[in-house]
């Protein structure tokens, strides 16, 4: 991958910090080639003055054909945890690290492949003028690809899970970081799977704490 072909989102995102106005600029990106086979675009779902804000991996099969985030299985898993941990959903600001949908086309499907770094480090950009436009209390990343994008390193979660660490540059809030909630999906056996969906719980409640 030539520097031409993915130079970074910095010459796509507007000035303004306005939610509507990102929103309506974030499908003309062209800042990586993930547009290229991607449905569209997608930003964000929530209001600016939420107090915390939840960065996911990248948009899925359903969030891609849908163009809002959060919305497939994974999402349905978010929306319950919140509910358990007392956040309201429609108070939270959601987001991803990176817009477009990667993907592998095998057959009709459409497989997910883990975003690069040079797609996270392309796609930062938006995620810096979500932090300047939202300004929440908190930060809640959501699997490895997030961490990345808002700590600007690799992090090893289980290191570093439920912890609230301190802003990096750039990030109007302390972080905390949880896994992702495609995560809980992944775990066959039932016990393991509420063990999974409880610890989850755990760190959103964490979280909703530091916010307040």
């Amino acid at each position: 991958m030539t520097d031409a072909e993915r130079p970074g989102a910095e010459g796509w995102v507007p000035e303004s910090r306005e939610l509507s106005v990102l929103d309506a600029a974030v499908d003309g990106c062209r800042g990586c080639e993930l547009w290229q086979n991607a449905t569209q675009a997608v930003f964000s779902r929530g209001t600016p003055d939420a107090t915390m804000m939840l960065v996911g991996e990248q948009p899925g099969d359903q969030e891609d054909l849908a163009g809002e985030p959060f919305v497939g299985p994974a999402g349905r898993v978010l929306e319950d945890a919140l509910i358990a941990a007392g956040i309201d959903p429609e108070r939270v600001y959601l987001t991803n690290a990176v817009k477009h949908f990667r993907f592998d086309q095998r057959g009709k499907r459409r497989i997910h492949a883990k975003p690069a770094v040079g797609h996270i480090v392309a796609c930062h950009p938006w995620l810096q003028a979500e932090f300047d436009a939202v300004h929440p209390r908190v930060v809640v990343c959501l699997g490895a690809t997030a961490a990345r994008s808002v700590m600007g390193r690799a992090v090893v979660i289980g290191k570093v899970r439920g912890v609230l660490l301190d802003a990096p540059e750039g990030v109007p809030a302390p972080v905390l970081i949880t896994t992702h909630p495609s995560s809980v999906l992944r775990v066959r056996e039932k016990p393991e799977r509420e063990a999974a969906f409880d610890a989850f719980v755990i760190d959103l409640r964490a979280a909703s704490n530091a916010a307040k």
